[in-house]
Protein backbone atom coordinates (compact mmCIF):
# COMPACT_ATOMS: atom_id res chain seq x y z
CA UNK A 1 0.00 0.00 0.00
CA UNK A 2 3.01 2.31 0.24
CA UNK A 3 3.50 5.17 -2.78
CA UNK A 4 6.16 7.14 -3.74
CA UNK A 5 3.14 9.90 -3.38
CA UNK A 6 3.34 9.83 0.25
CA UNK A 7 5.15 12.61 2.78
CA UNK A 8 6.92 12.36 5.73
CA UNK A 9 6.59 14.76 8.94
CA UNK A 10 9.00 13.94 11.76
CA UNK A 11 6.42 11.53 13.33
CA UNK A 12 3.92 10.41 10.23
CA UNK A 13 3.66 9.11 6.69
CA UNK A 14 0.79 11.47 5.09
CA UNK A 15 -0.71 11.63 1.75
CA UNK A 16 -3.32 14.08 1.60
CA UNK A 17 -5.26 15.66 -1.11
CA UNK A 18 -8.36 17.77 -1.42
CA UNK A 19 -10.50 18.98 -4.34
CA UNK A 20 -11.86 22.59 -3.51
CA UNK A 21 -14.58 24.53 -5.07
CA UNK A 22 -15.84 27.91 -4.19
CA UNK A 23 -17.50 31.21 -5.98
CA UNK A 24 -17.33 34.77 -6.05
CA UNK A 25 -20.50 36.69 -4.16
CA UNK A 26 -23.92 35.75 -5.72
CA UNK A 27 -22.06 33.66 -8.60
CA UNK A 28 -21.26 36.71 -10.56
CA UNK A 29 -18.64 36.10 -13.70
CA UNK A 30 -15.92 38.52 -12.32
CA UNK A 31 -12.70 36.30 -12.88
CA UNK A 32 -11.87 36.61 -16.60
CA UNK A 33 -8.63 38.42 -18.20
CA UNK A 34 -6.17 39.58 -15.90
CA UNK A 35 -7.80 39.13 -13.19
CA UNK A 36 -8.12 35.08 -13.91
CA UNK A 37 -4.49 35.36 -14.87
CA UNK A 38 -3.56 37.35 -11.58
CA UNK A 39 -5.31 34.94 -9.46
CA UNK A 40 -3.46 31.86 -10.46
CA UNK A 41 -0.16 33.97 -9.07
CA UNK A 42 -1.51 34.75 -6.45
CA UNK A 43 -3.05 31.13 -5.16
CA UNK A 44 1.04 29.74 -6.51
CA UNK A 45 2.25 33.07 -3.98
CA UNK A 46 -0.23 31.60 -1.14
CA UNK A 47 0.37 27.61 -1.65
CA UNK A 48 3.96 27.99 -1.51
CA UNK A 49 4.33 30.21 1.43
CA UNK A 50 2.10 27.90 3.24
CA UNK A 51 3.63 24.59 1.42
CA UNK A 52 -0.15 23.76 0.19
CA UNK A 53 0.64 21.61 -3.13
CA UNK A 54 -0.77 22.82 -5.88
CA UNK A 55 -1.86 19.71 -7.91
CA UNK A 56 -4.22 21.28 -10.05
CA UNK A 57 -6.09 24.72 -10.96
CA UNK A 58 -8.68 25.99 -12.87
CA UNK A 59 -9.91 29.36 -12.74
CA UNK A 60 -13.37 29.73 -14.16
CA UNK A 61 -15.36 33.12 -14.26
CA UNK A 62 -17.72 32.21 -11.87
CA UNK A 63 -15.99 29.48 -9.84
CA UNK A 64 -12.68 28.14 -8.37
CA UNK A 65 -11.04 24.33 -8.63
CA UNK A 66 -8.44 23.83 -7.06
CA UNK A 67 -6.89 19.93 -6.02
CA UNK A 68 -4.03 20.30 -3.65
CA UNK A 69 -2.17 18.67 -1.05
CA UNK A 70 -1.60 19.39 2.47
CA UNK A 71 0.01 18.37 5.85
CA UNK A 72 -2.10 16.20 8.27
CA UNK A 73 -2.25 19.04 10.24
CA UNK A 74 -3.81 21.89 8.24
CA UNK A 75 -7.78 21.69 8.01
CA UNK A 76 -9.51 21.78 4.79
CA UNK A 77 -11.37 24.61 6.41
CA UNK A 78 -8.06 26.77 7.22
CA UNK A 79 -6.96 25.72 3.88
CA UNK A 80 -9.81 27.32 2.13
CA UNK A 81 -9.96 30.64 4.49
CA UNK A 82 -6.15 31.77 3.91
CA UNK A 83 -6.50 31.23 0.10
CA UNK A 84 -10.14 32.85 -0.07
CA UNK A 85 -9.39 35.76 2.43
CA UNK A 86 -5.44 36.36 1.11
CA UNK A 87 -6.58 36.28 -3.08
CA UNK A 88 -10.01 38.59 -2.20
CA UNK A 89 -7.26 41.17 -0.16
CA UNK A 90 -4.70 41.12 -3.25
CA UNK A 91 -7.32 41.26 -6.01
CA UNK A 92 -9.00 44.22 -4.26
CA UNK A 93 -5.86 45.88 -3.84
CA UNK A 94 -4.37 45.49 -7.48
CA UNK A 95 -8.33 45.94 -9.30
CA UNK A 96 -9.93 48.75 -7.40
CA UNK A 97 -12.94 48.33 -9.89
CA UNK A 98 -13.23 44.31 -9.02
CA UNK A 99 -13.70 46.04 -4.88
CA UNK A 100 -15.97 48.79 -6.25
CA UNK A 101 -18.61 46.08 -7.95
CA UNK A 102 -18.51 44.39 -4.69
CA UNK A 103 -18.70 47.37 -2.17
CA UNK A 104 -21.83 47.31 -1.31
CA UNK A 105 -21.42 43.22 0.53
CA UNK A 106 -17.73 43.96 1.17
CA UNK A 107 -16.69 40.29 0.37
CA UNK A 108 -15.48 39.25 -2.94
CA UNK A 109 -16.26 35.41 -2.26
CA UNK A 110 -19.46 33.42 -0.94
CA UNK A 111 -18.91 32.19 2.50
CA UNK A 112 -19.57 28.15 0.93
CA UNK A 113 -17.48 26.12 -0.51
CA UNK A 114 -17.13 22.39 -1.86
CA UNK A 115 -14.40 19.86 -0.44
CA UNK A 116 -13.31 16.54 -1.27
CA UNK A 117 -10.78 14.33 0.05
CA UNK A 118 -8.94 13.17 -2.64
CA UNK A 119 -6.44 9.21 -2.16
CA UNK A 120 -4.66 7.41 -4.76
CA UNK A 121 -6.91 3.73 -4.25
CA UNK A 122 -10.32 3.62 -3.83
CA UNK A 123 -12.61 2.70 -0.41
CA UNK A 124 -13.21 -0.79 -1.25
CA UNK A 125 -8.85 -0.91 -1.22
CA UNK A 126 -8.97 0.37 2.17
CA UNK A 127 -11.72 -1.86 3.47
CA UNK A 128 -9.52 -5.10 1.97
CA UNK A 129 -6.67 -4.01 3.42
CA UNK A 130 -7.90 -3.52 7.31
CA UNK A 131 -10.21 -6.61 6.71
CA UNK A 132 -7.10 -8.75 6.08
CA UNK A 133 -4.97 -7.41 8.28
CA UNK A 134 -5.64 -10.27 10.81
CA UNK A 135 -5.43 -12.96 8.65
CA UNK A 136 -1.62 -12.78 7.95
Amino acid sequence: MMNNNYKSLSHCKYLVQYHLVWCPKFRFEVINGNIKKSLKNIFADICNKYQYGILELEVMPDHIHIFLSAKPTVAPTDIVRTLKSISAIKLFKEYPKLKKFYARCGSLWSKGYFVSTIGNVSSQTIKRYIQNQNSN
